[in-house]
């Protein structure tokens, strides 16, 4: 089991998008039913010290009680302050998702499913990352232990 990463500084760091507010459902163009395209996203108030940034998305509520990692990404270039919609920001790397691609993979609970929570984790990190792109979410998570200097989560709704 991997160790989750944590927050070493506090920061005011944020992560937004114009797509969907806090807490608020998601698009239907950000998901499976729809063209399936990341949202844009908004990265504020990163710490000084940003060397990069790492972005994971996933589905605590995923059926069979194991969370799926939907898109995961790192060495997120610090200067960042939008990913564009239906973008990878130059330089950066995709990981493996659940479903064992290099991609962004919108939410997709199953039919009649109660609304399923979606993360979108942002960590700022105080280095670059020297990891394969098969790696996997617990794997991200093990490289930026340590390194994390500040983090912030934006949580969407997605129901069918």
């Amino acid at each position: 089991m991997s160790e989750k990463p944590t927050m070493e500084n506090k920061t005011d760091l944020t992560l937004k998008s114009s797509a969907f507010k806090e807490g608020d459902i998601i698009p239907r163009k950000f998901t499976c039913d729809g063209d399936n395209v990341n949202p844009l996203l908004e990265i504020k108030n990163a710490s000084a010290g940003t060397k990069s940034f790492a972005l994971i998305v996933d589905d605590p509520d995923a059926t069979r009680g194991r969370t799926w990692d939907h898109w995961v990404m790192w060495n997120i270039d610090p200067k960042t302050q939008y990913i564009m919609e239906d973008n990878l920001p130059s330089g950066a790397v995709q990981g493996l998702n659940s479903s064992n691609k290099n991609k962004y993979a919108g939410p997709c609970p199953p039919q009649g499913a109660k609304p399923h929570r979606y993360m979108f984790k942002l960590y700022a990190l105080d280095t670059l990352l020297d990891i394969p792109a098969s790696s996997t979410k617990a794997q991200l998570e093990s490289a930026i232990a340590g390194h994390v200097i500040g983090q912030t989560t934006l949580m969407g709704l997605y129901g069918r």
